[in-house]
């Protein structure tokens, strides 16, 4: 599982002192580094689209803009966001030292070629005293086989995270790995957290952005919890080429294209069952819209309701908050042709009354809402959640 599953792939997650300590006072992991040790380096990466975007992403930014990357340093306490050139430097500072102690250990590592993630709160330094000795802990733990190295390194990217997320598949030539944060400010833009992807399939540059971008597109793009983007936004891909069966005339795409979607919907669907506060989990498919975007409009509508999140987390199966939503699109679709469930049951036909409402029973985790348009064949999801009563406690009191 995780960033480590593919061959090629060293990681770490340490403690580094940039989180203040836990209930029972223990120092939390707060330092992930993932390092590719080949043969091939390369990498791609989404970032976000908000204009405050944080100085790592500006960082990154130009370090993925010749394809390659050796390693990544992630930490959690501090978004370095809104920072100025200080907070600039400092991550310049941070890809120094990971070259430092990389090229010590004997890894051949030039500081263009670490891209840097930081994930916490916007708009303070971040500790550097703890966090460069951080990121020497960090070198002098990969490939301890004692530890969990790939677990540690999803754990040290938590912020309101209570679980870790972590996915994994492979074929008889490839593996695909990877690691995610987020469980606020979940709203698409480019992705929507951290999130780090390895593979060891041989695999172009060009051909691995490509893929990457597309699975994005219809993954943690298509998570949307509370319509609220992230300053740091990142998504990362690394490919090592390293398989021992790997086809060095390079993979199946079609194939890679699968599983890669396939891990990246799995570590969207963990990001959105551990969203905020949550109650509930909450899958929006429209059907039969004109085309893909509309039906994507439609969902993402609902999805971003907040009549309609906090009526789920009642367990109320009002569906005139679904129709509502639905009706304020510019997608072309006739009122009394739609149709919507919830959990199987129709209560909505035509426009009108359907199925008795109370025949939804809401009182499981999982919601599945379904919006038939009738208007065309495409269809789409959008993956949200509830607005509960601990979403406005735990953002009401966050920098506090």
């Amino acid at each position: 599982m995780s960033v480590t599953a593919a061959a090629g792939f060293l990681a770490a997650g340490v403690a580094a002192g940039l989180k203040t300590p836990d209930e029972e006072g223990r120092q939390q992991l707060d330092l992930a580094l993932v390092v590719n040790t080949g043969p091939t380096k390369h990498a791609a990466a989404v970032f976000t689209t908000n204009k405050f975007a944080a100085a790592p992403v500006l960082w990154s930014r130009q370090v993925i803009s010749d394809g390659r990357a050796d390693a990544v340093v992630l930490n959690s306490g501090g978004a370095n966001a809104c920072t100025g050139a200080e907070g600039f430097q400092d991550t310049h500072a941070t890809a120094e030292q990971a070259t430092r102690a990389l090229s010590s250990a004997g890894h051949d590592v030039s500081a263009t070629d670490v891209l840097v993630c930081s994930t916490g709160l916007i708009g303070d330094r971040l500790k550097m005293a703890a966090l460069l000795p951080g990121v020497d802990a960090a070198v002098a733990q990969l490939g301890d086989e004692e530890l969990e190295d790939g677990v540690a390194a999803a754990e040290a990217i938590m912020t309101t995270d209570t679980l870790y997320k972590v996915a994994s598949d492979y074929t008889e030539t490839f593996t695909v790995g990877g690691m995610a944060k987020g469980a606020g400010m979940l709203a698409p833009g480019m992705a929507t957290m951290l999130s780090v992807i390895t593979t060891d399939a041989v695999i172009s540059q060009a051909d691995l952005d490509a893929a990457l971008r597309e699975a994005v597109r219809l993954s943690f793009n298509r998570a949307d919890s509370d319509g609220c983007m992230s300053t740091n936004d990142t998504v990362i891909a690394m490919a090592s080429g390293a398989h021992p069966r790997a086809d060095q005339n390079g993979v199946d795409l079609l194939q890679f294209q699968e599983v890669l979607n396939g891990v990246c919907a799995d570590l969207a669907r963990q990001l959105i069952d551990d969203a905020e506060g949550a109650a509930h989990s909450i899958e929006i498919t429209t059907v039969n819209a004109p085309t893909e975007q509309d039906a994507e409009t439609v969902s993402r509508a609902v999805a971003r309701s907040a009549l309609f999140k906090t009526a789920i987390f009642g367990q109320d199966p009002n569906w005139g908050r679904i129709l509502s939503a639905v009706g304020t699109t510019e997608v072309d679709f006739d009122p009394t042709q739609v149709n919507v469930s919830i959990n199987g049951i129709q209560i909505c036909r035509g426009g009108g009354i359907g199925q008795d409402r109370s025949l939804v029973d809401l009182s499981a985790r999982e919601v599945k809402v379904l919006i038939d348009l009738n208007a065309g064949v495409s269809e789409a999801t959008i993956l949200t959640n509830d607005l509960t009563h601990d979403y406005v406690h735990e953002n009401s009191v966050y920098s506090t």
